[in-house]
């Protein structure tokens, strides 16, 4: 699985792809130059259970501690992988 961002100054992604096909895609909305907004997690059907979107929150993750950036998940998805995973937590907006 690969995962490609895309960013630009008020909006951007995390993409999924298997094989090269679209299975995924995570959005977000910057909230100041500090913090981004993850918005909404689609997973196409027929990836459903394989993990798509937790790569997806790993590379948004990753994204935000490289630079140094905060997290607010409002999305479900991406609100309760949060809770759950407490090594996480620490890109959270307090």
């Amino acid at each position: 699985m690969e995962v490609k961002q895309n960013n630009d100054e008020k909006h951007g992604s995390f993409e999924a792809f298997i094989d090269g096909i679209s299975a995924g895609k995570m959005t977000y909305t910057w909230a100041g130059e500090e913090r981004f907004i993850i918005d909404h997690t689609e997973v196409a059907e027929e990836y459903n259970g394989k993990g798509v979107g937790k790569e997806m929150l790993l590379a948004a993750v990753d994204f935000a501690r490289k630079n140094e950036k905060k997290i607010i998940p409002l999305c479900p998805f991406a609100k309760a992988s949060f809770q759950k995973s407490k090594e996480l937590q620490d890109i959270l907006v307090n």
